[in-house]
């Protein structure tokens, strides 16, 4: 018998993240219907949704993902070495058993040679010179996992030279470092946050501050307000494996 959806922001930290895999439910956020862990569960999250954002489940996500491992006709035990995550995650996130954290996804994207935005169902148009993209309020796209709630920006474009996303921080205590390449930017909209890093003592930001970092250096943030804190967050990446390289490896 599944529990019983559990409302409390506080919910994600207490027990083992990892048990509720196996309890993830359809919930209506706005007009969608979306995958979601008991633990995401949290009424706020409806002033990030509208009509015309679209909010993938977490097995859509995964079907993509094993699209494009299947396009470059990789083996789970390839793609998993290409990507650095592990075949039991890999495989879990690809049957839609997993949402995947940003630091995953951004693993994926590069080991498989893709953009981040045909994981969420866009299709991103071909670098050129002048270009440009206009994201209107809440039409961004959708990602939850451990107490974050992210907006994809400017998704249209492909090869970014950086991902900017708006997320929503719902988590108010310490869960996992985060680690991947590249470097990060924060910049905080409104509520305050507190930003835990293995080299430095914890900083706190407030509303009107920000921060830039190496993303190599584990780090985590957390909402320090009674309410979330919503901050815009952009981030690099580079000098991940990719397809070609194992193929050509083999």
């Amino acid at each position: 018998m599944r529990p019983a959806l559990r409302r409390s922001r506080f919910g994600l930290f207490s027990g083992s993240a990892a048990g509720r895999l196996a309890h993830c439910r359809d919930v209506m956020i706005g007009n969608k219907k979306c995958l979601v862990l008991p633990a995401f569960i949290d009424p706020s999250m409806s002033s990030l949704s509208t009509k015309n954002s679209a909010e993938p489940s977490t097995a859509d996500l995964g079907r993509r993902v094993k699209h494009a491992r299947l396009a470059h006709d990789l083996t789970l035990e390839t793609a998993s070495r290409l990507c650095g995550v592990s075949r039991s995650a890999l495989s879990k996130i690809e049957n839609g058993l997993m949402s995947p954290t940003f630091d995953v996804l951004q693993k994926i994207v590069r080991g498989l040679q893709i953009d981040l935005a045909e994981l969420f169902d866009t299709a991103p148009a071909p670098s050129a010179s002048g270009r440009r993209a206009l994201t209107r309020k809440d039409e961004g796209q959708r990602h939850a996992y451990r107490g974050y709630q992210m907006e994809l920006l400017a998704t249209e474009l492909a090869h970014k030279a950086m991902l900017p996303f708006r997320i929503r921080i719902s988590a108010h205590a310490f869960d996992a470092w985060g680690r991947h390449e590249g470097e990060e930017f924060l910049y905080v909209i409104s509520g305050s946050v507190c930003l835990y890093s293995e080299l430095y003592a914890p900083t706190h930001l407030n509303a009107g501050d920000s921060i830039y970092f190496d993303s190599r250096t584990g780090h985590a943030a957390i909402s320090t307000s009674e309410e979330d804190a919503e901050v815009l967050w952009m981030a690099t990446g580079g000098g991940v494996p990719t397809a070609a390289d194992a193929v050509d490896a083999q």
